[in-house]
């Protein structure tokens, strides 16, 4: 059973108003290697060269959200778990109209072509050549050596202002020094990196797939058990970076013998293709990410109302998108990783997801433990639910849970971002000497799953292959699946949505029931930190068992 306490707590930046000429953006633009010099710059970006911005607007109220967001998540309050709507949020805490209309009018005026956006996304795309960029913000756009990849990367020379009555919130695409990658790692790239014969590394043996591999079914299989719920009525939504082949994903079903029933939507948030084909002549286009994204949340939850694929190169448009698209996608899964300028760049969307009833699953990493050197980021940030990593053994092919132990790559640790330790950190308990966590700072993963070299997976037109891929990739859409079981339990009863995961599973660290809805990983390790009993910096508090959704919907 669920203990259930007010612990939501959220850090958000002061908005400051006011009519100097020149207004700040509320977050940071300027990479660390600018600033610093450790980057070589090497010239400046042609002034003809068109770039695609999303222009962001600050939260109206942060701290009413702050405040109303304590209250949702507090079961002693009259307004817990009352989600808004993306209407209501947006005439709450979104920003006013005339804001946003100043803004629209602030574009045109620089001479960038308004592509997108709304006031319920709280930002206006807009398209315009560098020169005029440079012009309405300040800056110039510079080329660079990237210090730790081999190549060049363009970026702002200064922090960003405008001629505007009010403060932006952010500017996304003004740089590409990080370039999102997928969470998933190939065996025969792992066994190279770290010196292994890949016939070495451990596959799975009990799966449903080819040569014994696993599919999203018999993960279904081992972590619900169930037959009654199927997802039914449930919406939900995938985080992408790049497009996919839907063939992939028909080849995958064909090949398993099993009927794919879920209507799947591409949606492209800011004119970036939908389309993601490997064509040796017409240049490469990985979809692998992508479909594995799919077919482990659908495995999960078979009988979903919609899938949705929001596809995008600017992480505010695609997370816009997604707070605002109808349907409204309630459980999300996200497998890429990048560094953002600013870690708090999506807190006002992630905020705005809690306030709605979403969850934002982030696959934690496939490099150990988190570092300035290790992406941690978005899995870092203390509004999302952070998924780690485990390897998994089924007693049989479709069969149930036997055991499991950490995955030695799982990404987790202590918040390299700096990101305040969340209230629900703070509780007795759940950071001690055991799990050596941080008091201070964010630390994750939060839960965990199967992520060991043991899947069946499909992609880019090519044979499909078994044992091969791993990554807290798949780890994230399964949650992402489960959870839409648990919505559409709390719907059939009905009840409201279950909304911000986090809040709820830390409350319950310490009460007798523990084990019966979470498998507590307690062996194994990656990198600094160990699996141990209770919560841990590897598998956070475990993979979901049995008595899970039992216990989230009472």
């Amino acid at each position: 059973m669920i203990r259930k306490i007010a612990i939501f707590c959220i850090a958000v930046a002061p908005i400051v108003t006011g009519v100097a000429h020149a207004q700040n953006v509320l977050t940071h633009h300027m990479r660390e290697a600018v600033s610093t010099g450790e980057a070589a710059p090497i010239g400046r970006l042609p002034a003809t060269q068109t770039m695609t911005l999303d222009l962001v607007l600050p939260l109206s109220d942060s701290t009413g959200l702050t405040n109303f967001l304590s209250e949702l998540y507090n079961p002693a309050s009259a307004n817990y778990r009352q989600f808004l709507t993306p209407a209501q949020f947006t005439e709450r805490f979104g920003p006013p109209q005339q804001d946003y209309e100043t803004l629209v009018k602030f574009a045109k005026a620089s001479g960038f072509s308004v592509v997108g956006g709304s006031r319920d996304t709280m930002s206006v795309l807009v398209k315009a050549p560098v020169s005029a960029i440079e012009a309405a913000f300040h800056v110039n756009m510079r080329t660079y050596q990237h210090p730790t990849e081999n190549r060049v990367f363009y970026a702002p020379d200064q922090e960003p202002t405008a001629r505007l009555p009010f403060n932006l919130w952010h500017i996304s695409g003004l740089d590409n020094y990080s370039i999102p990658h997928p969470l998933f790692v190939k065996k025969s790239e792992y066994a190279k990196l770290n010196g292994l014969d890949p016939g070495s590394i451990a596959h799975a043996t009990t799966g449903s797939g080819p040569s014994a591999s696993f599919l999203g079914s018999d993960m279904r299989a081992a972590y619900y058990s169930g037959t009654k719920l199927t997802g039914a009525g449930q919406n939900l939504g995938l985080f992408e970076y790049e497009g996919t082949d839907l063939a992939d994903l028909t080849t995958y079903y064909t090949n398993v013998g099993q009927t794919l029933k879920v209507p799947i939507t591409l949606l492209s948030t800011d004119g970036t293709s939908t389309s993601c084909v490997d064509s040796k002549a017409g240049g490469r286009c990985d979809d692998t990410e992508q479909t594995l994204d799919m077919t482990q949340s659908l495995g999960m939850a078979p009988d979903l109302a919609s899938l949705t694929m929001y596809v995008g190169s600017l992480d505010t448009a695609i997370i816009g998108a997604m707070t605002t698209h109808s349907p409204l996608p309630t459980t999300i899964g996200c497998s890429w990783g990048w560094t953002p300028a600013d870690p708090t760049t999506l807190d006002p969307y992630f905020q705005r997801m809690a306030a709605q009833g979403q969850n934002f699953f982030a696959a934690s990493g496939d490099s150990s433990t988190w570092s300035t050197r290790v992406e941690a980021w978005p899995a870092d940030d203390a509004n999302v639910v952070s998924v780690g990593g485990t390897d998994l053994s089924t007693a049989s092919a479709g069969g149930p849970w036997k055991s499991e132990t950490a995955w030695t790559d799982s990404g987790g640790g202590i918040s390299p971002d700096k990101i305040t330790i969340p209230a629900w950190q703070q509780l007795s308990g759940v950071i001690n000497s055991s799990n050596k966590g941080s008091t201070t700072y964010r630390n994750g993963p939060d839960v965990s799953a199967n992520a060991n070299f043991t899947f069946y997976v499909c992609a880019d037109q090519t044979t499909c292959t078994a044992n091969d891929y791993g990554g807290t990739s798949f780890a994230a859409p399964m949650w992402a699946g489960y959870i839409a079981l648990v919505n559409q339990a709390l719907v059939a009863e009905g009840k409201p949505l279950l909304g911000f995961l986090n809040p709820v599973i830390y409350a319950q660290n310490v009460t007798s029931d523990y084990k019966a809805d979470f498998h507590d990983i307690v062996s194994g390790k990656s990198g600094s930190y160990s699996a141990v009993t209770g919560y841990d910096l590897v598998t956070g508090w475990g993979s979901p068992n049995a008595g899970l959704v039992k216990a989230l919907i009472q």
